[in-house]
């Protein structure tokens, strides 16, 4: 672990100082939870409160915040991204494979292996594979035939690539993550469900992170498409020939039905479902537990998911849902009368 000096750091951040640039500081921590030797963040108001009482040696913050506190300060534009950037300086995390090739590996002869790369234990890399420089390949790790990682590409353990998957430069993928598996095609035919072969690709740009435990499933025709700098969290489902354009994020737990067009720069927030066979546009937000089943062609928010309420209220909301079709036939029953009296005068 590599100490900084605050004045290293606010030359790295492009801060300015306010306070002693001598100090050293060792470890990123919470305003509430931070010691000596330590830097804190500010980013959002409400916790402007605990500036008083914080043991940190220095903090990082704007320049509206920057008049409640008197210690040592870095001020800045935007505290939250200097603080991951500074989280990025000061990362701990190991290596998800050491130098060279671990002995357990096994590696095809007609795969293409850079020397910088690192193969961890168990890991299979299959005929026809090209692994980029400086990638790393974590323990127990299934690469395809025919697959290329670009490089600087981290995979965590056990993390299963399928054949003729394409990955970009600078990827990140979480443990147990799958890329290339069937996209779920079947034909039926009296009642007997007649497996459709998913011949097309997964195409990944750079710089994209794929969270633990989700699926990318290969096109059936055409490709997968999952366009650069894209952030997908754990648990997630991206189905066959879906697109997802560049920037957009997309929380924990949400599933894309096959053949839909996600845009650029888009949010979309945990357990969201999207139909298949739609466009979405650039700069869409989509709110938690949203469910959507038809296209959107216009940037801006959508929610669809309900918070939750008390037992109580819950089953007298549900009892007036379900009487909403006999409600339904006395108000057009009332509204046919007022025009009948309304007439009659």
């Amino acid at each position: 672990m590599h100490n900084y000096t605050l004045s290293q750091i606010a030359e790295l951040l492009s801060a300015e100082l306010d306070g002693d640039g001598a100090i050293e500081i060792s470890k990123i921590a919470t305003l509430a939870n931070a010691r000596s030797g330590h830097i804190a963040f500010l980013a959002n108001k409400k916790y402007r409160s605990q500036l008083a009482d914080t043991q940190a040696s220095a903090v990082i913050l704007s320049a509206a915040d920057a008049p409640y506190y008197q210690g040592n300060k870095l001020i800045v534009a935007n505290p939250y991204v200097c603080y991951a950037k500074l989280a990025q300086l000061l990362d701990t995390t190991p290596r998800s494979a050491l130098a060279g090739v671990h002995p357990s590996a096994v590696i095809h002869p007609q795969a293409t292996v850079a020397n910088t790369a690192a193969i961890a234990a168990n890991a299979v890399i299959e005929a026809g594979a090209v692994i980029g420089d400086n990638v790393q390949i974590g323990a127990n790790c299934f690469i395809g035939e025919n697959t290329k990682i670009g490089s600087g590409t981290k995979l965590w353990a056990n993390v299963s690539i399928y054949h003729d998957i394409e990955i970009g430069s600078d990827c990140l993928f979480q443990s147990s993550a799958i890329i290339g598996s069937d996209g779920f095609g079947y034909a039926n035919d009296k009642g007997q469900w007649i497996k459709i072969p998913q011949l097309g690709r997964v195409i990944i740009g750079d710089k994209v992170e794929i969270g633990a435990g989700t699926a990318v499933d290969r096109g059936a025709l055409d490709d997968t498409i999952i366009h650069s700098n894209v952030i997908i969290d754990n648990q997630c489902q991206i189905a066959h020939n879906v697109e997802i354009g560049s920037g957009t994020a997309i929380a924990g737990c949400t599933v894309i039905a096959g053949s839909t067009t996600i845009g650029k720069n888009c949010q979309i927030a945990g357990l969201v479902g999207i139909n298949g066979h739609i466009d979405i546009c650039d700069g869409v937000i989509l709110t938690g537990m949203s469910m959507v089943t038809k296209a959107i062609s216009e940037p801006g928010v959508y929610s669809s998911g309900l918070p939750h309420s008390s037992n109580k209220e819950w089953r007298r909301n549900i009892a007036h849902l379900r009487n909403l079709p006999e409600m339904k036939v006395r108000l057009k029953a009332l509204e046919t009368l007022t025009k009948s009296l309304n007439v009659d005068n």
